[in-house]
């Protein structure tokens, strides 16, 4: 019988070694979860790290995005064995800033929390601006219907300024 046991333990342990290995893909194809904040200075891009020490991490910011990439190891616990390698190893995700963000990309700062998340800040840029957009006056509107009246009351005739009329008043 304890060859028939011995049987059932190896496959079960293959079984879970495949379940974990194929979790831990699943785990690898999805983007890190990540939260992003807007204060007045700055934004703020927060990823879920768990087990990650810093050596771990790469993080970069190109094209208006927060890039991070988690290349993290299993530690080995002694007296123990793997039974189930759930947990991915190689992660990655990405954070878009807003359309229109103008950050200072040069003074971001990542920080690395010990509950095991990545704190992502990049200042806004100080030389950007808003742009204040006005309404066209009903001035501006009349002096539109003039022009397009001229042009009807003159049989809808348009001229070319740069070229010379033989009607114009120079020719008088």
């Amino acid at each position: 019988m304890s060859g028939l046991k011995e049987f059932g333990e190896s496959a079960a342990k293959s079984v879970l070694e495949r379940i974990g290995r194929g979790v831990g893909r699943v785990q690898e194809r999805k983007p890190i979860p990540y939260d992003l904040l807007e204060s007045d200075d700055a934004y703020l891009v927060v990823f879920d790290a768990p087990g990650v020490q810093r050596s771990d991490l790469q993080v970069r910011f190109l094209d208006d995005e927060v890039q991070v990439r988690i290349d993290r190891f299993r530690d080995f616990h002694e007296g123990f064995e793997m039974r189930f390698p759930g947990r991915g190893l190689s992660l990655d995700g990405s954070a878009e800033l807003p359309d229109g963000a103008s950050v200072d990309a040069t003074e971001a700062t990542a920080t690395l929390a010990s509950n095991g998340t990545l704190r992502v800040e990049i200042p806004k840029d100080d030389d950007a601006h808003e742009v204040d957009v006005t309404e066209e006056s009903e001035g501006e509107e009349y002096e539109l219907s003039s022009v397009e009246e001229t042009v009807a009351q003159s049989g809808g005739e348009t001229v070319d300024a740069d070229e010379p009329d033989s009607n114009s008043l120079d020719d008088a």
